[in-house]
């Protein structure tokens, strides 16, 4: 895998359509007016789901929504960090799929196709009335990693190397936040979630 995977700090980076930039701190906790920065509109996601329908990012609007990158024969970071994400679904309680909406897509299209993902996500206990996971086309893919911020290469024997990159975005459609890596805080990132949840809008 690309050594940025392994990256486990918590970062900032403005979302761009090529690449990352540099890191910038997202909000003070435990300030009295803690609020996390507006990095920028997250761009649409209009991908299939495991259900085989056509799924669009902007049928959550309204809800506080994570979008995270993996596939399915990762065989140690990906799986990681859906266990991370279970774990957070499961704290969440009945807010998840109410208020916070989880969004995987595969970096893996060609393995992963719906019924594929389908069988993944049951076998890892993931809830699928607050979380879908997404494939498409090559170019498809491409493009949201691309707009993502997320580096993504295919190697010739099949291996996929992808930074890994979770985006954090409000009810209204705007990035807030992003955490590179698998071993980023788990609390720290509930954290986050709740801060939206609670929000009132955009100041």
């Amino acid at each position: 895998m690309n050594p940025l995977i392994t990256v486990i700090s918590r970062v900032v980076v403005s979302l761009v359509l090529a690449s990352l930039t540099a890191p910038s701190i997202a909000h003070h906790p435990g300030g009295t007016n803690e609020r996390l920065t507006e990095v920028g509109p997250a761009a649409d996601i209009i991908l299939t789901a495991q259900d085989g329908n056509r799924f669009s990012l902007d049928q959550t609007r309204g809800k506080v929504v994570a979008v995270s990158f993996t596939f399915t024969k990762c065989a140690d970071t990906c799986p990681m960090l859906t266990s991370t994400m279970v774990s957070l679904q499961n704290e969440l309680g009945r807010d998840f799929g109410a208020e916070v909406f989880f969004v995987t897509i595969t970096m893996d299209p060609e393995t992963d196709r719906p019924e594929v993902l389908e069988r993944y996500a049951d076998a890892l206990g993931c809830d699928l009335r607050g979380w879908v996971f997404l494939t498409g086309t090559e170019p498809e893919i491409q493009k949201v990693a691309r707009e993502y911020g997320v580096f993504r290469r295919k190697r010739e024997e099949g291996e996929v190397d992808h930074t890994q990159l979770t985006s954090i975005i409000d009810r209204t459609g705007t990035t807030r936040v992003q955490y590179i890596g698998n071993r980023f805080n788990p609390q720290e990132f509930l954290h986050d979630l709740k801060l939206l949840i609670d929000e009132d809008g955009p100041a």
